[in-house]
């Protein structure tokens, strides 16, 4: 009884956190969300530091909102999303597997990954939509940030973060967009991720003036979707979307209202302070989740 009692009285041990933070990680800022409580409203902070330094980071934040559990969505530039052929393989043999399938798509050695993959119900074809990190700065994030007391529960990617932006059952097509990064287009329905592709060649979407817009990038813009809408309508064999939705800054009530001219469904602009801080938000709703890539 003795042995038992005293076996509690670990002082040297720091508690465990409990509240909870979603962070939004990108080169050289982290944009992290807190949610309200009983004692406090929501929060949304930016931490800004020499890009890469991770352990000056997480220092920030734990000194801004102290130690917490954490969920981690990675912008774009931290990976890439490779579709190949599934392999026929059993399932704890896949991810060996993709391995080689991806050995020829990447700059790095197989070594130097992590990958993993998704796909969703409704595939049609052989194919499986595969994640690679670098693993060294993936290990780099997670050992800073255990080394400030956080506890990662998860990581996961933009795509799969953008499933809780929306609870109802309704297909929607959702366009997200960053400065300077490329356009994603996807599709989701019931809290699952139908599509998804990165177009290129919208990079400065979110810089264009409002009176621009309607010359030709609109009008590109909306032949992207199309081809979105059909891939899900023809391939998937779904009904069409209910609604097309943007994710973006810039003049997006201008850009929506050129593109309904298009489409028979409704063009809403999503509407925030910025994309970083939604994406901060969908990081805290992983917690509801509980899988994560």
């Amino acid at each position: 009884m003795e042995a038992s009692l005293l076996s509690k009285l670990q002082f040297w041990r720091k508690p465990a956190p409990t509240s909870k933070l979603g962070l939004y990680v990108c080169a050289d800022k982290i944009f992290v969300y807190q949610a309200a409580t009983e004692e406090s409203v929501a929060n949304f902070s930016t931490f800004n530091f020499k890009k890469l330094d991770w352990a000056d980071a997480f220092e920030q934040i734990v000194k801004s909102l102290g130690i917490a559990k954490i969920q981690i969505v990675l912008s774009a530039e931290f990976y890439q999303v490779l579709l190949v052929d599934k392999p026929n393989v059993e399932p704890e043999e896949m991810t060996a597997a993709l391995l080689w399938s991806v050995k020829d798509l990447v700059s790095q050695a197989v070594t130097d990954i992590h990958l993993d993959y998704f796909e969703s119900s409704k595939q049609t074809t052989n194919k499986v939509s595969v994640v690679v990190a670098d693993k060294k700065q993936l290990t780099s994030i997670l050992l800073a940030a255990r080394a400030t007391g956080m506890e990662t529960c998860g990581v996961t990617i933009e795509e799969m973060a953008i499933t809780h932006l929306f609870s109802d059952n309704q297909a929607r097509l959702l366009l997200s967009h960053r400065a300077g990064g490329e356009l994603l287009l996807a599709v989701v329905k019931d809290g699952e991720l139908f599509m998804q592709r990165r177009v290129r060649g919208f990079l400065q979407l979110d810089s264009v003036a409002a009176e621009d817009l309607a010359f030709g990038l609109a009008d590109n813009l909306s032949l992207e979707i199309q081809r979105s809408m059909d891939f899900f309508e023809s391939q998937l064999r779904e009904a069409p979307v209910a609604s097309i939705d943007l994710l973006m800054l810039g003049a997006r009530d201008k850009l929506a209202a050129l593109v309904s001219e298009n489409f028979n469904q409704s063009v809403t602009p999503y509407q925030a302070e910025s994309v970083e801080a939604v994406f901060s938000q969908m990081a805290l709703a992983e917690f509801s989740q509980g899988d994560s890539i």
